[in-house]
């Protein structure tokens, strides 16, 4: 069981340094046993505090890493129930089964529709995160061939589902430099994952039909020093998958009950065969608390929403997500084309290009950096004024790009028009533009007329 504060705190220097950051050493320990800081931070405990408490420095819930270096995915180390209280840390991967049994020209297909699906988005990249191989057949080698033909065509990491210990190990054994998650050891079965764990590396899912029987599990795996584990409880119905989810996840943030803090699998494709539910139910556990959600396909119309749903609840709720400062091109403007202005705030960009792009008048806009604030706030924070603005359109380049020297402003800051013109030695004209962004489209067409 976890340490308390006071015993942390005992066991460190008590010197009150504040070279970890914080005023005291009781305010580090208490921080430490949140889950909110690392023990490193402390330079002053020697290598047998450490050791002692490792186990407290960990976050309740640990890290799992499926796949190596660049071709991987890490989830686990959370530390909130919330992502109002903190941040979620590392997001949820997606994975898509495949049945072994599958044509091989359709197991292709899908492979390849994984590896393809990329989209950016707010400078990220949006991506499916794996591939999961269903022994569906339950032929060992069946199996192995639709292993080997999969690894031959994706560097994603790779999930191995079989009911059956000896297949796994083989699969394990054959592909342990790829660092598989192999999925699943019983109650029954778990002495035979503890020497494949051990032989391989490779992470471990364990399965329980109760929470008595995932503590018992993974009790037995942490005296054998094994906790790169991945925890499947559920019966594939939303009602109780969802329960367990939450019940785990309060258990190892509240209690700090460590023989439930790792992460966890979930199969929305195994809960309903509709598409669209199941997207609709993966997105549940987006938010509450599947670590690894496995899909039944790679279709665009249902990834793109989870993977935006995704980015969305793990951004942190403390920086505002923002786009990159520079020129955007909508609608390949010509220097006879409209330029307006706003700033970096995820938001703002998409509602004003979206707006923009719907007009059909080709423009070009200026998206300043002010810390992914909103237009309003940011000139009220004096990141939006006449100065720096002006200093972001002479070093932007928007001058050699059009014959009229005219910009559009938001029409929530009118007030800097003048300003602003001034600032720019009157070589540029400064227009205000509409207060609202879906009065924008008429606008342009009247500007152009």
């Amino acid at each position: 069981m976890a340490l308390s504060g006071l015993e942390i705190f005992k066991k460190l220097p008590k010197t009150n340094c504040k070279d970890c950051g914080f005023p005291t050493c009781l305010a580090f320990a208490m921080q430490l046993v949140a889950g909110k800081v690392e023990l490193a931070k402390c330079p002053h405990v020697s290598e047998e505090v450490k050791e002692a408490l490792s186990e407290a420095a960990q976050p309740p819930i640990l890290k799992v890493q499926v796949g190596t270096e660049d071709n991987s995915f890490i989830v686990g180390e959370e530390t909130v129930m919330f992502r109002h209280d903190r941040t979620f840390v590392n997001q949820n991967a997606f994975a898509v089964s495949v049945d072994d049994d599958t044509d091989p020209a359709k197991v292709e297909e899908i492979v390849k529709n994984v590896n393809d699906l990329k989209y950016e988005r707010v400078g990220q990249t949006l991506e499916l995160d794996a591939i999961c191989i269903k022994n569906k057949s339950g032929d060992k080698n069946i199996f192995l061939g639709a292993v080997e033909k999969i690894a031959s065509i994706t560097k994603k990491p790779l999930i191995f589902i079989s009911s059956d210990p000896d297949t796994l190990m083989a699969a394990a054994t054959e592909y342990k430099d790829r660092k598989p998650l192999i999925h699943t050891a019983t109650k029954d079965n778990i002495d035979k994952f503890i020497s494949l764990s051990k032989e391989t590396g490779c992470p471990i899912v364990i399965r329980g039909e109760s929470f008595e029987d995932i503590a018992a599990m993974t009790e037995k795996m942490r005296k054998e020093g094994i906790k790169n584990l991945v925890i499947d409880i559920g019966k594939r119905d939303l009602k109780s998958d969802f329960f367990n989810q939450l019940t785990l996840r309060r258990a190892a943030i509240k209690k700090k009950d460590r023989l439930f803090g790792y992460p966890t699998i979930v199969f929305p494709n195994e809960i309903t065969d509709d598409p669209l539910k199941e997207t609709l139910i993966a997105s549940i556990f987006v938010a509450k608390y599947g670590s690894i959600i496995v899909l039944s396909n790679a279709k665009p119309q249902s990834v793109y929403p989870l993977l935006v749903y995704r980015q969305n609840i793990y951004t942190d709720p403390r920086k505002p997500m923002q786009v990159e400062q520079k020129i955007y091109e909508i609608g390949s403007p010509d220097e006879n084309s409209p330029v307006l202005i706003t700033t970096n705030f995820s938001l703002t960009y998409f509602i004003i290009s979206g707006e923009i792009e719907g007009s059909k008048v080709p423009s070009w806009l200026l998206v300043m950096d002010v810390e992914g604030q909103s237009v309003l706030t940011a000139w009220a924070a004096g990141k939006f004024v006449p100065e720096l603005i002006a200093q972001f359109i002479n070093k932007s380049g928007i001058a050699d790009k059009v014959k009229t020297k005219e910009i559009v402003i938001p029409g929530y800051v009118a007030q800097l028009q003048g300003e602003l013109e001034d600032e720019l030695d009157g070589k540029w004209k400064i227009t205000v533009g509409p207060r609202e962004a879906g009065e924008v489209p008429k606008f342009l067409k009247n500007y152009v007329a």
